[in-house]
């Protein structure tokens, strides 16, 4: 038997090699899917398969948490090797998602099931003009902002510098510049789009797909480039003050916040506000009741330098894919419901205390300044929350560990925005879709296929 099973063996791969195989014989013969593709594809584009350092790096991510299943990576170094993956990928059912810096967190990204991945960072180059700039689907926050500055412009970007341009964007996008400028998204001229059929368009304002792409734009293709506005520098030097502050001070903390820099909702211009909450076990907390409000850090630089400040920069956590599961629990809200936000507190002091695989979690608040996000009409883009003053996230982490951590993680974080949510005192809840768990209603968040999708 083990004789003729080695013949039969050899004699099927033999048939299975030859090009002519009879069509009876397809359903037992391997697929080479690397050859197959490979040869559509330009000369310098790439294809890892499992196991390679390649494909090790494409697939790695900020959040390990429910992950896409990837099969093989291919990497496209000209725009019109995405259409013929995606060409390929159709003919053959095989299921396909599209990756730039690999922050997409949500979970219903895990659906995708033996799929190809497309590994977007080889389709990043930069072009600029003088009042536009076309930048690559690929390219990284920082070499975008890096880049204008070199040529003394500016654009808004997410201020993380290793996340994408288009990533966040096609999300509506917020970033530093928001309050002169608008939203990523905001920025957007015209952009090369690969269709589900593998049609390579160009699309801009008359195009019926403008208003949804411009916030709801992650699934109604694949962006290989898009032209955006540019700015002169007109504002190079930022300052920053960072403080401390402990439990005692939570209700005057947000008050203040409340009066002095959200405004009624028109925050000033100038001024961005940046705010954590998280568990520093070591710290001993009497001192900083004595002393009350703390400054315990000032510093002054340039655009480039704020990254830095705050923890966005390439060196920082939020750029680190080192295994943690991490997932994110949004609401965009008007004001601080105060008692909410003593009740929050408490929640996240405790948690993180008596569960300490969740320690490292922490609370995300972002208060951007909006005056020239509120300046779109809100009926113009698929941006569904340009009213909205401030976005909230609790940032749940934790080292993989079976389903029973991954249980507690989550509700954990569902628990804490509820809290949220019950003190906005709306029927609807507003999760900005770049930052969504995975299971908000498609009122909360937009797309379809993996990343947010309708149904």
């Amino acid at each position: 038997m083990e004789v003729i099973t080695a013949v039969v063996a050899w004699g099927l791969s033999a048939v299975c090699q030859n090009t002519v195989t009879s069509q009876w014989l397809a359903p037992i013969c391997p697929r080479n899917i690397t050859t197959e593709l490979a040869s559509r594809l330009s000369s310098s584009a790439q294809i890892y398969s499992p196991g390679s350092a390649g494909f090790a790096e494409a697939t790695s991510r900020w959040s390990s948490f429910e992950t896409p299943d990837i099969n093989i990576v291919a990497v496209p170094s000209v725009e019109d090797d995405v259409a013929q993956i995606v060409k390929y990928a159709s003919q053959n059912n095989i299921p396909y998602i599209a990756v730039s810096g690999g922050h997409g967190a949500i979970t219903t990204e895990s659906r995708l099931k033996h799929g190809i991945e497309i590994w977007m960072h080889q389709l990043n180059t930069i072009e600029i003009g003088e009042d536009s700039a076309r930048i690559g689907g690929g390219a990284l926050s920082k070499a975008v902002t890096h880049a204008l500055w070199d040529a003394g412009k500016q654009t808004v970007t997410g201020g993380c510098e290793c996340t994408s341009l288009l990533g966040p964007g096609l999300g509506g996008g917020h970033g530093l510049l928001q309050g002169r400028h608008g939203l990523v998204s905001d920025q957007f001229i015209s952009m090369n789009i690969v269709l589900a059929s593998g049609e390579i368009r160009t699309i801009d304002e008359t195009s019926d797909l403008w208003w949804a792409i411009q916030g709801a734009g992650h699934n109604f293709g694949i962006v290989t480039s898009v032209t955006v506005r540019v700015y002169e520098i007109q504002h190079p030097d930022w300052a920053y003050e960072a403080f401390t502050f402990t439990s005692d001070k939570v209700e005057q903390l947000y008050e203040n916040l409340n009066v002095h820099l959200l405004n009624n909702g028109s925050p000033p211009v100038n001024i961005v506000n940046y705010g954590f909450l998280m568990n520093v076990p070591e710290m001993d907390p009497k001192p900083f009741h004595d002393l009350g409000p703390t400054t315990t850090d000032t510093g002054s630089g340039i655009y480039l330098d704020v990254p830095r400040w705050v923890g966005w920069d390439n060196d920082a956590a939020p750029c680190q894919h080192n295994g943690l599961a991490n997932t994110r629990f949004p609401i965009d809200i008007q004001a601080y419901n105060v008692p909410a936000m003593r009740k929050v507190y408490d929640l996240f002091a405790d948690v993180t205390q008596k569960t300490p695989e969740l320690n490292g979690s922490f609370f995300l608040f972002e208060g951007y300044s909006l005056e020239g996000v509120k300046a779109v009409p809100g009926e113009s883009t698929a941006y569904a929350f340009r009213d909205d003053n401030i976005l909230v996230a609790p940032v749940v982490s934790w080292v993989p560990a079976g389903q029973d951590i991954a249980q507690k993680a989550t509700k954990f974080g569902n628990d804490l925005r509820q809290i949220l949510y019950e003190g906005t005192g709306r029927s609807e809840l507003h999760a900005y879709v770049n930052y969504a768990f995975g299971d908000e209603t498609p009122a909360n968040w937009y797309g379809f296929s993996f990343y947010a999708p309708i149904a």
